[in-house]
């Protein structure tokens, strides 16, 4: 067996364990800080969709990832992601080049905040020191934000005039995010119209920990929420927010759920051209559940299972 971790009681006994390693921090900078990968230029994505990055005038609050070329789509409709940025920042280019793979697959993806890094970036401003008591800045973006974005998109989809018009699969929606922003997916992840989440390097604190993340407020209660399958994706055990994820893993027994682990560490590989190992991961689940692809599938379930025999990842998975 290599690198698979199978839901025996057995290993979710070790797994539980292991959550038990209590860490004070699901959020952190991750692809928000300023690094090399800010000087890549954009990239279209590997899909058959070559995408782009943009800031429409009717959403001037949030940065939008699609396939450049929306009258080239024929017959397929976009699903949508609705990310939350690491941090909770309103850096919505934080993690531009695991969007723009995300969206080269038939997608648009959309991050609340403004373009503060790579291409089309300002200056960027000093960071807001946290308050005394807080691990880290308070929040800058929210769950409304993410949902505000959902209800313009399907308001456009639905519009004749539009340039969105029919172009959106209003029953394909995913609600994903790195960091603070997975525990926005988590919190957003109630309501109905959300067909799947993604938490990215992000699992919520556990019991007693307290909450220093000023703004926002989740706790394991609101994994009861969850109604559709989650994906978690991990960055190892050298990833702060490594315990809290499998923890929620381990907590997850009503909705189909699994857990994709990459030594990678809590900054997952969202500065990498085209994502990186993850963004490879995210796409074929979202193909998977959002599209019903069996051949993407594949890497997650079954006999053939891709996942579950990688020499990279550890997986596990539960109802799927």
């Amino acid at each position: 067996m290599r690198h698979v971790l199978k839901a025996t009681g057995a290993t979710l006994a070790m797994l539980m364990a292991a959550a038990c390693v209590q860490t004070t921090a699901p959020a952190g900078s991750g692809p928000d800080a300023a690094s090399l990968a800010d000087t890549l230029p954009d990239m279209p994505g590997t899909g058959p969709f070559p995408a782009i990055k943009e800031v429409v005038s009717g959403l001037p609050d949030h940065v939008l990832y699609r396939p450049a070329q929306l009258d080239g789509l024929g017959q397929t409709r976009l699903g949508v992601l609705l990310w939350g940025n690491g941090g909770c920042r309103a850096d919505g280019a934080s993690a531009r080049q695991h969007l723009l793979e995300i969206a080269s697959h038939g997608y648009v993806a959309i991050a609340p905040g403004s373009i503060r890094s790579g291409p089309g970036a300002p200056p960027a401003p000093p960071a807001e020191r946290p308050h005394a008591g807080d691990a880290f800045p308070p929040v800058e973006t929210t769950p409304e934000d993410m949902v505000a974005a959902l209800d313009w998109l399907l308001a456009e989809n639905a519009r004749p005039g539009s340039g969105w018009y029919q172009r959106i699969d209003p029953v394909a929606i995913a609600v994903a995010g790195h960091s603070c922003g997975g525990l926005q997916a988590i919190k957003l992840s109630a309501d109905p119209r959300i067909a799947t989440t993604i938490v990215q390097n992000s699992g919520v604190l556990n019991p007693g920990s307290g909450n220093p993340i000023r703004g926002l407020t989740v706790d394991k209660a609101e994994l009861n929420n969850l109604h559709a399958p989650v994906l978690y994706v991990l960055g190892g055990q050298g990833d702060v927010a490594w315990p809290n994820g499998m923890d929620d893993y381990a907590r997850i027994d009503h909705v189909p759920v699994a857990a994709a682990d990459l030594d990678v560490g809590h900054g997952g590989t969202f500065d990498q051209p085209n994502g990186g190992r993850a963004a490879q991961i995210v796409w074929r689940w979202l193909d998977w559940q959002l599209r019903g692809d069996q051949a993407a599938g594949t890497w997650f379930a079954g006999e053939d299972c891709q996942l579950c025999t990688s020499r990279e990842w550890q997986y596990a998975s539960k109802r799927l």
